[in-house]
């Protein structure tokens, strides 16, 4: 190909670019068709897509959306000896651990288990936990995603403890979490494929539950009865009362349970939030 060829070329490419943006998006969802046009084209490729999308998700979720629950959270208590800290971070394979002292609402930082790896070689007689916890972050439930992780940046923290209106501490959240939204699922080598549950709680009510979470499974846990013979998961069952398939955001209720659409690309739903009302 000579340079006029490449020439020409580059030229061609630029002006479709340019002609895509000759009118301006206005809302977030005219830009993820423009986006899905330019990736129909071939102009960007599905996983920078996947990816932009995923920025735009991050940007209208709160912690409370993606947060550990209370009650999952693995903590080192104030008390424990070397040895039993040792063994819950052998037993979790965690790399942050929030120390709480009476209960979980009473955190008083956090402590890395790599500030430890010297120690657990040299097994010493004395250990005072206080030499290696770090200060830790609070954040209200309604925290952005967005802010979040740019506070992670700035501070230089992967962890943060979120709290509720009443200052109880409500769950966790990584900086991890917060980055799979917009990558996908992050593994290492401690994660198990069946780790990760259909269905999470969130607090107060509020649960994430994937689109493919069998429709059996779901009525088993909420105690429903969707039934639909031409589907089986709970993505299906959602579709079908929708009639199409549904931008990032969009809600509907069915049974005083509130679906909202977490994480979505151009061709399918993979996360809602559920919230049930229910009495």
């Amino acid at each position: 190909m000579t340079d006029a060829d490449n020439s020409g070329s580059t030229k061609g490419w630029l002006e479709r670019i340019s002609n895509a943006f000759t009118s301006e998006p206005q809302t977030q969802k005219q830009l993820l068709d423009l986006l899905k046009n330019l990736q129909t084209d071939q102009l960007i490729g599905a996983e920078e897509l996947y990816m932009i999308e995923g920025v735009l998700q991050v940007s209208d979720m709160q912690a409370r959306d993606i947060m550990i629950p209370r009650g999952q959270m693995v903590v080192l208590d104030h008390d424990d000896s070397f040895a039993t800290i040792i063994e819950k971070i052998a037993e979790s394979g965690h790399s942050r651990f929030p120390v709480i002292d009476d209960d979980k609402d009473d955190v008083v930082g956090i402590l890395l288990a790599k500030d430890l790896l010297q120690l657990s070689v040299e097994k010493p007689e004395q250990f005072e936990i206080n030499d290696y916890i770090r200060s830790a972050s609070f954040i209200p439930e309604s925290k952005r995603l967005n802010v979040l992780l740019k506070e992670f940046r700035v501070n230089r923290s992967h962890m943060a403890m979120i709290v509720d209106e009443y200052g109880g501490v409500s769950g966790l959240v990584t900086i991890e979490d917060v980055l799979e939204r917009i990558v996908g699922k992050i593994d290492d080598e401690h994660d198990d494929d069946d780790d990760e549950l259909d269905i999470q709680p969130h607090g107060a009510h509020r649960y994430s539950v994937k689109a493919l979470t069998p429709l059996a499974d779901f009525n088993a846990y909420f105690k429903t009865e969707f039934v639909n013979e031409d589907v089986e998961t709970l993505g299906g069952y959602l579709l079908g009362h929708i009639g199409h398939l549904p931008d990032r955001g969009e809600v509907i209720t069915l049974d005083q349970l509130t679906f909202k659409v977490l994480e979505a690309d151009s061709r399918q739903v993979h996360l809602y939030q559920v919230i049930d009302d229910r009495s």
